[in-house]
């Protein structure tokens, strides 16, 4: 079945007031939209941008939208657009200009099955089942780490803008962290017969992320060996990324960190890594660092020193700090239980599209 233009009228052929649409996009850059198209990214198509329009106004030109013909519904031809097989047929036009991009004659060569009205609406309405699900756990999820972060705010008196109560103290942060230390300098390879080395990308959420690893084909100083419960800071990246902080758990026998990462444990009997590494990471202190960054060529970079001037709030008992992070890794274990199954469920509907538009399984008329 095509795609188009047999049963879909681009509107780079047909727009509101009907004037061609050389002339319509020439003038705005834009596309006008009407409800009931289907609007997706004509650039990287495969991301799964896809939305269908309940409005009339206009989309950029890095957007395409589609207008159903009388044989298609709108929400059957959105399930077309975001199925795995129309993902690997854009990607298979990637070689033609080295980014995924298709216009309406790549459209017009894509194939797929076409059953009756009724069937395309049952298929939609089994999709949208498992949509609304997963909507309503991204929802969940978006709320859990609305109340971790305003957990967090609520521990620390330094971000409202408060004196710390009593139980409390502030100090600049080299009181607490006396030093700091760089890792190594050494090129790196991905020979796993060396060292692992973590480096700036491997830093996420306060967790080391080991899904793209370095090796040292030299050995490794035995102090800069990685052992459980150091922090280390991100101290060179892009504005957005600086100041990534982590804790290493121990994920790895052996392990190493790169010169783009700083050391900066804490003094134990005084202060949690645990907690250094929280604070760290709020977006008030992560702002804090920013400020106080200099600018390098396409880079920025923090001073260690600097950043050990920072003052930072925290319990003078220490097991009053470790419940603070109690309750957070509370919310964390929430929000990754809720992840796993908004996963699953994405997945899921990612199979039942491909195996409803080919065939391989059936609606049954009335099923739930």
């Amino acid at each position: 079945m095509l795609l188009a233009p047999d049963h879909i009228e681009s509107k780079t052929g047909k727009i509101v007031k009907r004037e061609s649409a050389a002339d319509q996009g020439a003038s705005s850059g834009k596309y006008v939209v009407e409800p009931g198209d289907v609007i997706f990214s004509k650039i990287r198509p495969a991301l799964r941008k896809v939305a269908l329009a309940d409005f009339y106004g206009t989309c950029s030109a890095d957007m395409y939208p589609l207008r159903p013909g009388e044989e298609i519904t709108a929400g059957f031809l959105a399930i077309v657009l975001l199925s795995e097989d129309f993902s690997r047929y854009v990607e298979s036009l990637s070689g033609r200009t080295g980014i995924p991009k298709v216009n309406r004659e790549d459209l017009a060569g894509y194939f797929f099955q076409l059953p009756p009205l009724g069937e395309q609406r049952r298929i939609v309405e089994v999709i949208d089942a498992v949509a609304v699900q997963e909507r309503a756990i991204a929802a969940s999820i978006a709320k859990l780490r609305s109340v971790r972060q305003g957990t967090l705010l609520s521990a620390m008196p330094q971000l409202q803008g408060k004196e710390p109560p009593t139980g409390w103290i502030r100090v600049p942060l080299k009181e607490v962290v006396p030093n700091a230390e760089y890792g190594v300098s050494d090129a790196l390879d991905r020979d796993v017969q060396g060292v692992p080395v973590l480096r700036m990308n491997n830093l996420d959420g306060g967790r080391p992320e080991l899904s793209d690893l370095r090796y040292s084909p030299v050995p490794v100083p035995a102090k800069l060996e990685l052992r459980h419960g150091d922090v280390l800071f991100n101290r060179t990246n892009s504005i957005e990324h600086i100041g990534k902080a982590g804790m290493w758990r121990g994920e790895l026998p052996k392990a190493s960190f790169a010169s783009y990462l700083v050391r900066i444990n804490p003094v134990p009997s005084r202060l949690t890594p645990e907690y250094l590494v929280e604070w760290l990471m709020h977006p008030v202190i992560r702002q804090r660092v920013r400020s106080i960054s200099t600018v390098a060529v396409q880079q920025v970079n923090v001073n260690p020193t600097r950043l050990r001037e920072l003052e930072i709030d925290f319990p003078m008992e220490v097991a009053e700090q470790q419940r603070i992070v109690n309750s957070l890794y509370a919310c964390d274990a929430q929000i990754s239980a809720e992840q796993e199954e908004l996963a699953k469920l994405c997945a899921l509907r990612v199979g039942l599209v491909d195996d409803l538009l080919d065939g391989k399984r059936h609606v049954v008329p009335g099923a739930g």
